[in-house]
């Protein structure tokens, strides 16, 4: 009886323990009542990051979010910057959706911003942007004529050309600019990645030693041009892919789903999904992913199984220091937060 009554009380103290920890990860509002919709976030340290969004309107923080200078980018007041990739608080690049379809650069912290592509093919339409390194890095666009727009440049986002192997497409199947992750590289297992949707919901990889696409499916809902997998990120041991129906957030089937890393890898849906709809998930550290969409935001701590939420505020982007710790999020209406762990 003593020996069973220690084990019930060290299972209980196992129980609170998760409950608080759970507990003292929280969302802060650092920002917030701008005329702008954030979906491109890049945090270059635990000190420097950037934000683009709708309008033109880009911004950057020197003192890890607690300040924050905001522009419009002249001459692009329209422009819809879904996507950034900052390399210090001197060098970033954005991207345009819509048309045209944009590529900007700047080396002196956004006081001058260079045009490095233009297009003004109303069929162009960019949906998200990655760097390997600070000179390689591909943009991906929707399908034109059953195939994937994708971009790359090798010389640090001066010049871009098209690819003259891109994926496929099916019909009806496309990606989301939602938060600049649909598009993913420099994984454990494949060097390029990108997940879709609308008609089809896959998972379309490249190997770094090879020129022929895989293709997956998923398991997350799909058939319809609001429904596919938005987002996702690859952690030390498993890759998480999150989405749903963003015309319909509050439904949570089959809206994430995750792979581990053994020796028979599968794409599964998670135990107890993410609370409605997700717009991109962001690794944290161990088994420790982020997910957050216009319902709120979710952790899990078993590498995408299950899931808790930890806050109601409606974000588009996370994205955590690729040098340092910090974790930003940010949404509309200049919404921007920090994760408190």
């Amino acid at each position: 009886m003593k020996i069973r009554n220690f084990r019930n009380t060290g299972l209980l103290l196992f129980i609170l323990l998760l409950v608080n920890n759970l507990k003292a990860q929280s969302i802060t509002i650092l920002q917030q009542d701008k005329p702008t919709s954030i979906r491109g976030l890049s945090v270059v340290d635990d000190n420097v990051a950037w934000i683009s969004g709708s309008k033109g309107y880009i911004a950057i923080t020197r003192n890890g979010g607690e300040t924050w200078d905001w522009q419009q980018v002249k001459g692009f007041e329209k422009s819809d910057f879904r996507d950034i990739e900052a390399f210090s608080d001197k060098e970033a690049i954005i991207m345009s959706s819509g048309t045209p379809a944009l590529i900007l650069k700047t080396v002196d912290g956004g006081a001058n911003w260079q045009v490095k592509y233009k297009n003004t093919d109303t069929a162009y339409f960019f949906d998200a942007m990655e760097f390997t390194s600070k000179q390689n890095g591909y943009v991906l666009g929707d399908p034109i004529a059953g195939q994937f727009v994708l971009m790359q440049t090798k010389d640090g986002g001066d010049l871009w050309q098209a690819s003259d192997n891109p994926p496929e497409a099916l019909p009806g199947e496309a990606s989301f600019a939602a938060s600049g992750t649909c598009l993913a590289l420099n994984l454990t297992r494949e060097n390029i990645a990108v997940v879709t949707g609308g008609s089809n919901t896959r998972l379309i990889f490249r190997n770094n030693d090879q020129t022929e696409w895989h293709y997956e499916n998923l398991p997350i809902q799909h058939g319809k041009p609001s429904q596919g997998a938005f987002s996702m990120v690859c952690g030390y041991k498993s890759i998480v892919i999150v989405g749903g129906n963003y015309s319909q957030d509050k439904l949570n089937d089959s809206t994430a789903c995750f792979i581990k890393f053994d020796n028979n890898p599968e794409f599964k849906l998670t135990t107890n999904s993410t609370t409605g709809f997700q717009s991109c998930v962001e690794y944290i550290t161990e088994q420790t992913f982020l997910s957050t969409g216009t319902p709120g935001s979710n952790i899990t701590t078993d590498g995408g199984k299950t899931w808790t939420k930890i806050d109601n505020t409606s974000f588009n982007v996370c994205r955590k220091a690729k040098r340092g710790k910090l974790v930003l999020l940010a949404g509309n209406g200049g919404k921007i937060g920090v994760l408190k762990m």
